[in-house]
């Protein structure tokens, strides 16, 4: 098939691609919230913003499940195979990272700080694995480009 015909699915990832980094910025946010709520020991506003915390995390996973599918046949429907440039290997990272960090979100407790310390590293090395995905997804996009 011709680019045209994909042209609706590149829009699609570039607008889920947008929300993935609002939805990451926005759990910065509320997580840094949260950590300066659990340090000064104030309970006011504590459930709503770990509510919030939740639905953005809950939001990204959705959003990154959705740029793998859309790269996948994207790139199968134009190539007819995958792993034609570094994007599958940064986009599979921040898929793998963005499900660690989900899982470790859903495993803190009192007496598990693991769980907290794996969330907030997972989360730091997937500021720069989205930065990474980003970087090489624009080089892909520069290809499709006239």
């Amino acid at each position: 098939m011709d680019l045209p015909s994909f042209l609706w699915l590149w829009k699609i990832a570039a607008w889920s691609m947008g929300f993935s980094i609002l939805a990451y910025s926005l759990l910065a946010v509320s997580g840094l919230w949260m950590y300066g709520a659990r340090l000064g020991r104030k309970p006011r506003g504590r459930i709503l913003v770990r509510s919030l915390h939740y639905g953005f995390g809950i939001t990204l996973v959705a959003l990154v499940l959705l740029l793998l599918a859309v790269g996948i046949v994207g790139t199968l429907g134009h190539y007819g195979s995958l792993g034609h440039s570094v994007h599958l290997g940064a986009g599979l990272l921040v898929v793998g990272l963005v499900l660690l960090s989900a899982w470790s979100a859903n495993q803190i407790a009192p007496g598990r700080q693991w769980a907290r310390s794996l969330h907030i590293t997972t989360n730091a090395i997937l500021f720069v694995a989205l930065a990474w995905v980003s970087w090489t997804g624009w080089t892909v996009v520069q290809k499709y480009l006239p």
